[in-house]
């Protein structure tokens, strides 16, 4: 049995796993339980984990896998995605997929990846297809959709590693704290949360290793979302 507190963060993190495709920051769970500090959210993860519900991952920032889900908000996740599916026995393994596993389905596509995106200092843009890669096909939806391969760590915290492929669904906008593919000043790419104010954009990073970068609205473009990781071990 979950408290409010644990169970609200456990739909706070499914949420923003859902959207994004990595979990959320320390500070954005804090602010989200309003709680005054992040040992509060410690206290709550520790508990979630004990409890079986989500596993940490060493060694990696910010790195939260969900193991399972109340029944509650299982059914309430199926009905929003418009199904009602029913558990039988046997239909969940006894013990959970190694670490990083992604059950690729018989609906799986292949996405191209346009090579390697910058998490870091900006790379020239990228334009060609290097390779393709084949992801589940619940992951991207409906729209346009590539994959890229990060280079450097300053997304780390959002638990986006050196090495991982991104998954980015086509579009001009978006929300602020959005992860974004951002083409800078038309010739550079880079991977990082998207904050606008006016007509200032900032772009940030998820380490404290790098600084937020400012532009003008008109110096940047918006070239993709992020909806999914894919990580190799």
């Amino acid at each position: 049995m979950l408290t409010k507190k644990q169970l609200d963060l456990l739909k706070f993190i499914d949420a923003r796993m859902r959207r994004d495709g990595v979990p959320p920051s320390f500070d954005e769970m804090k602010e989200a339980l309003d709680l005054r500090s992040k040992s509060g959210i410690h206290r709550l993860i520790t508990a979630l984990e004990e409890r079986g519900f989500i596993r940490r991952l060493a060694h990696k920032a910010r790195a939260i896998e969900i193991l399972k889900l109340p029944e509650a908000m299982e059914r309430e996740n199926a009905a929003r995605a418009g199904f009602n599916p029913k558990v039988i026995d046997g239909d969940r393994p006894d013990a959970p997929p190694p670490s990083g596993a992604m059950a690729i389905s018989a609906d799986a596509m292949e996405l191209p990846v346009m090579g390697r995106i910058a998490a870091g200092v900006p790379i020239e843009a990228i334009s060609e297809v290097s390779h393709t890669v084949a992801v589940p096909g619940a992951m991207v939806g409906k729209g346009h959709h590539y994959a890229l391969e990060v280079k450097g760590d300053s997304m780390i915290e959002a638990g986006i590693n050196d090495g991982d492929v991104v998954v980015i669904r086509e579009t001009s906008t978006a929300d602020n704290g959005d992860i974004v593919v951002a083409l800078v000043e038309d010739h550079e790419a880079t991977l990082k949360r998207f904050r606008q104010s006016g007509n200032s954009i900032a772009l940030e990073a998820a380490n404290p290793a790098y600084e937020t970068r400012v532009f003008r609205d008109d110096q940047v473009k918006v070239q993709g979302r992020l909806v999914g990781l894919i990580r190799t071990y």
